[in-house]
């Protein structure tokens, strides 16, 4: 099987040292095994994301010495798509409409970070049917349902990170208990969820292995489940280790200190960037 892996950043800001460390070990890492590197923009928040910074990404990269293989894939320009699987889901039960408060769901929406957990629903809006949903109402995943549906499905997947190297399974219970019933889009904006996006275009792309940091890890099993709501591949995992600033937090978005475009205007080279992120230059 050939080796396809992506680099998906959200242009809503500069790549920082951590965002340069990720794009680089997946992108040796596809090369090494003679395989291919995508280029995808996690770009479904029309508000945050602009263009400059899509252009930006791309000039940071080319900088590095990064070249990915194939048309730049933007999810903004594929939400008809995500659409049709949310009414797939919808058909067989597994939707129920939300209309708790609009900062909670635009949280749920986006990626997540480092330390935070599935801010595990009370259920408020479960006893809901579609047929009650109003304009601006979210949309939710009844895990409890979805859960039942699947039956006695392998839900595994495999890692090869450092930090959780092996076979994982997904824990009905576990699920139920911290993740409980996910927000999937919100009507009107467009907006998808971020681990149903991704494991939509993983599948849609071939991606064979997804490599991304390890504050990732533990929403990987949601992601699980969808795949196989879908019946779509599993992919292998390899969740790394996160470039943190002196005082050991995760690198962010607003650290224009370490961007990417700042360390360019310095005189830096992409060798030192290399450097400084603890990897090999080729």
């Amino acid at each position: 099987m050939a080796f396809v892996t992506r680099f998906a950043p959200s242009p809503t800001g500069p790549l920082h040292l951590g965002h340069a460390y990720s794009a680089i070990l997946a992108h040796d890492m596809a090369r090494a095994a003679s395989g291919r590197f995508l280029l995808r923009m996690e770009d479904t928040d029309l508000e945050r994301c602009k263009p400059e910074w899509d252009a930006l990404i791309q000039e940071d990269l080319h900088w590095l010495g990064l070249s990915w293989d194939g048309p730049i894939h933007r999810q903004a320009e594929h939400i008809a798509n995500y659409n049709a699987r949310l009414e797939a889901l919808d058909h067989i039960g597994l939707l129920y409409p939300c209309s708790c408060t609009r900062s909670d769901i635009r949280a749920a929406l986006a990626a997540p970070q480092e330390g935070v957990a599935f801010n595990v629903y009370p259920g408020t809006c479960g006893h809901r049917g579609m047929e009650s949903r109003k304009p601006g109402d979210a949309l939710r995943l009844n895990l409890a349902a979805a859960l039942e549906h699947l039956g006695a499905a392998d839900l595994s997947f495999t890692e090869t990170g450092p930090a959780h190297v092996g076979l994982h399974r997904v824990d009905p219970t576990h699920a139920l208990r911290q993740i409980g019933d996910v927000v999937l889009s919100r009507k009107g904006e467009d907006i998808v969820a971020y681990f149903l996006a991704s494991a939509f275009d993983d599948a849609d792309q071939g991606v064979t292995h997804v490599i991304r940091g390890e504050d990732l890890f533990e929403f990987t099993p949601v992601q699980v489940i969808l795949q196989h709501l879908f019946g779509l591949p599993t992919p292998t995992y390899h969740h790394h280790r996160l470039i943190r600033d002196e005082n050991g937090k995760r690198l962010a978005k607003r650290d224009d200190a370490r961007a990417i475009a700042k360390y360019r205007a310095e005189g830096a080279t992409a060798a030192d960037i290399r450097r400084l992120v603890g990897l090999p230059n080729p």
